[in-house]
C-alpha cells in the first residue's frame, strides 16, 4: 500500500467522514460518529503531550475504553480512560495508540491530521 499525500487524505477525509457536514458542529459529530464506528476498545495509548485540561503527563500508559458520551467541543474529540481508580474524557489529540487493529489506528492517525491543521476546523 502507497503512503498518501496530505492532498490525498484530506480529499479522502472529507469524502469518506465530512461527506454532508457543512458547519463546525456538523464536522464534530461528524468525526465522533467515525470515530466511536472504526475504533475498537479497549486499546492502550501513551499521552503524547501534557495539556491543562488533562492529569495525563507525557509518556503515562492508559487503557482507552470507549467514547465521551457527546461532543464536549467542535474542535476536539474526547475518550474515555481508565486512570488510577476511575474513568474520564481526554483529547484524543493527546494520546498516540499503541498496539491497535489498522481501523484504530487509521482513524486515530487521521484525526491528528485533521486536528493538526487549525484551517480545517470550525
Amino acid at each position: 500500500m502507497t503512503e498518501e499525500t496530505d492532498e490525498e487524505r484530506s480529499k479522502r477525509i472529507r469524502r469518506e467522514i465530512l461527506t454532508d457536514a457543512y458547519n463546525a458542529d456538523e464536522m464534530a459529530i461528524s468525526w465522533c460518529y467515525h470515530l466511536e464506528r472504526e475504533m475498537s476498545f479497549p486499546f492502550q495509548a501513551r499521552c503524547i503531550e501534557e495539556r491543562t485540561i488533562s492529569p495525563l503527563r507525557e509518556n503515562e500508559e492508559v487503557p482507552v475504553v470507549g467514547m465521551a458520551d457527546k461532543v464536549v467541543s467542535n474542535r476536539e474529540m474526547f475518550v474515555l480512560v481508565e486512570w488510577i481508580d476511575r474513568e474520564f474524557g481526554v483529547p484524543l489529540s493527546q494520546l498516540e495508540v499503541l498496539d491497535v487493529d489498522s481501523d484504530t489506528r487509521q482513524a486515530v492517525d487521521d484525526w491528528h491530521y485533521w486536528n493538526g491543521n487549525s484551517d480545517r476546523l470550525g
